[in-house]
Order: structure tokens, then C-alpha cells, then sequence
């Protein structure tokens, strides 16, 4: 989507893709700061660990606790870092390597869009603790639902984000582990549903599809997931992580560029890709 986007607003720009190994991750972005690129992306499971690799944080990385966006660039007075000058205004030594969070927001605003729900209020089950997780459990927190349940693999890791949730939101009701009751929205928020062959990430048998009116899925591809196909079945809205990545993105393009993202051409490059429209 950002190629095409480049392209709209006739910039010189590439957006490449690059496989890095965790213990790597140090190495490559002090490479890209040294090949003078203009930022990075970073996804699972780099965003908890960049928060410790980057110069400087911004305040959306140091609110939700993950970087997904880095932005090179020499930080003005005052740390105003949204308005970074790109890595040609100063020398390597000046040069900065500023962390983002474009997720957190595109997440609330994707529910609203595609699935027409109002989050102040809401019920919500929340699965997946790790990094997509954490910043998509403080978010809906930062909302105000109404009650908040979090399951994860490991269960001392939604533990910790319920004490943290307790302490940050303490108006909001959040609990580990499975309701008993009708929830409004379901939300996965793990990598399972990836692989054809991977399981549902939720177990039915504590829980069933027929106990909420909404489903959402981050994962954008394969377009419908077993969660949504299921989803589907029992007669819930639905929405892929299609919107999440596209409003995510945009964000991130404005980080590195400075011009207003093209939604539209963005949306319909990653909607011919995962739809092969």
C-alpha cells in the first residue's frame, strides 16, 4: 500500500520488506539509520523489543508501551519529535531513531468503521497478550468499555496486563480468563489463523460465538480466518484487520513523509492484494 501511495503523491520513495531475526533487530535498525533510510515498520515479534532500541520515544509509544513505526530524523527543540527533519538535516552522529505507535488508534477507529460499535460501555474478550495485544487491551481500557476479558496462552502475561489496566483504568472492570456472560465484542489478537492449518483461537467450549454480536480479527490474511468463518456461522458482525492495517499505515506515512496519507489508494492496493482484486 505505500508503493502505490508514493506514487499518488509523485514521491521518490520505496517501501521494502526485510526478514530479521530477533537477536538482530539492534544491528538492523542501526543499519537503516546508517543507510539513511526515512523509517521503518516493525511487526510480531519486534514491537515490545524496539521500545528498548530506539533514542527516543513518542508519546503514543511510551502511552501503549510498543513500537510498530521508527522514524529517523533530528529531533527539534522542545522534543516536539512529530516533527522530526528527516535524516538529511544532520550528520550520522545527529541522527535519532524515534519510535511510534500507529497501531493503538487504528485499532479503535477500524471498530467504529467496520463494525459499527461504540466502545465506551462495551463488553469485550480480548485474545492475545503479546505485543498486539497488550497495546489493543490499553486502548479499548483508554475507551472506557464497560468490562474488559483477557485470555492468552500464557496466562501470567494477561495477568499483568490486568494489574497494569487496574492501575492506569481503574474505572474499567478487567478480569483474566473467560466471561460467563453475552460480551459485545470479540477480539483476536493473536497470530493464530495465519496458517491454514492453525486451530481457532478461541476455545468454544469456554465460550461460544453465539455470546457476542461482533467479532474482529487483526489478521488480514487469508481474508476470513476459521474465528470469522465460525463468526459468520453464528450470525456476528464481522471485520477483518484489513482497516487496522491500512489506518495504521497511513499514520506511519505521514510520520515519514510530512504530506497527508492517500486513504483511498491505500485501501484499494491492500484490498487488491489480499482480495487478488
Amino acid at each position: 500500500m505505500h508503493n502505490p501511495a508514493y506514487a499518488a503523491l509523485g514521491l521518490n520513495w520505496r517501501y521494502l520488506a526485510f526478514e530479521v531475526d530477533p537477536k538482530n533487530l539492534r544491528a538492523a535498525i542501526e543499519g537503516a539509520r546508517a543507510m539513511g533510510f526515512a523509517g521503518l515498520n516493525l511487526t510480531v515479534p519486534h514491537k515490545l523489543l524496539a521500545v528498548e532500541m530506539v533514542d527516543v520515544l513518542d508519546e503514543s509509544a511510551k502511552k501503549w508501551g510498543a513500537v510498530n513505526t521508527i522514524r529517523f530524523g533530528v529531533p527539534p527543540l522542545g522534543g516536539q519529535t512529530q516533527i522530526a527533519e528527516p535524516p538529511k538535516g544532520g550528520t550520522p552522529n545527529e541522527i535519532r531513531s524515534i519510535g511510534f505507535n500507529t497501531d493503538a488508534d487504528a485499532i479503535t477507529r477500524t471498530i467504529r468503521e467496520d463494525l459499527k460499535l461504540e466502545l465506551r460501555g462495551a463488553k469485550v474478550l480480548l485474545l492475545g497478550a503479546g505485543g498486539a495485544g497488550r497495546t489493543a487491551a490499553l486502548k479499548l481500557a483508554s475507551e472506557n468499555v464497560a468490562e474488559l476479558f483477557l485470555v492468552n496462552r500464557t496466562q501470567s502475561k494477561a495477568e499483568e496486563i490486568t494489574k497494569e489496566i487496574k492501575r492506569r483504568f481503574p474505572s474499567v472492570r478487567v478480569a483474566s480468563g473467560f466471561p460467563k456472560a453475552v460480551v459485545d465484542l470479540v477480539m483476536n489478537a493473536t497470530s493464530l489463523g495465519l496458517k491454514a492449518d492453525d486451530a481457532s483461537p478461541l476455545d468454544e467450549k469456554q465460550f461460544s460465538l453465539k455470546q457476542t454480536r461482533a467479532v474482529y480479527d487483526m489478521i488480514y490474511q487469508p481474508a476470513e480466518t476459521k474465528l470469522l468463518a465460525a463468526a459468520k456461522a453464528a450470525s456476528c458482525k464481522t471485520a477483518n484487520g484489513i482497516g487496522m492495517l491500512v489506518h495504521q499505515g497511513a499514520k506511519a506515512f505521514e510520520i515519514w513523509t510530512g504530506k497527508s496519507a492517500p486513504l483511498e489508494v491505500m485501501r484499494r492496493a491492500v484490498e487488491g492484494s489480499v482480495y487478488g482484486l
